[in-house]
């Protein structure tokens, strides 16, 4: 009998934009981590929260802290975007993100979080 892992991992790549673009996806207990990169790096550490209001049934508001990399407003914009559907799939985990992009412009990053939802493991 083969031992069952018990966490659970998928991986993707595709050319985005004429560059070759790697997506991980890992699934722990506390956590979702998503590593996405075109320079074969993990790159800039994000943590996405959600925060739910109290008394609101409505979707949570998501905080974005860079851990380790450059902090830019731009940074923080692509990490909502790429990652809080994710979130949202897993009732509402936080999410670590590792984002290293040679390109990023609005078409790439709809690409990468297609390639993001091909990932699906949660």
């Amino acid at each position: 009998m083969a031992a069952e892992s018990i966490i659970q991992s998928k991986q993707v790549a595709e050319v985005v934009g004429g560059i070759l673009t790697e997506v991980v996806c890992t699934v722990f207990s506390d956590y979702v981590f998503v590593l996405v990169t075109q320079y074969g790096k993990m790159g800039t550490l994000i943590s996405v929260m959600p925060h739910n209001v109290a008394n609101e049934i409505s979707k949570p508001t998501f905080t974005t802290k860079i851990l380790m990399g450059k902090d830019e407003p731009v940074i923080h914009v692509y990490a909502k975007h790429l990652v809080t559907f994710v979130s949202e799939e897993c009732g509402n985990k936080p999410v670590l993100l590792a984002l290293a992009l040679k390109d990023a412009n609005v078409n790439s990053i709809n690409s990468i979080k297609q390639l993001i939802q091909s990932c699906r493991i949660w």
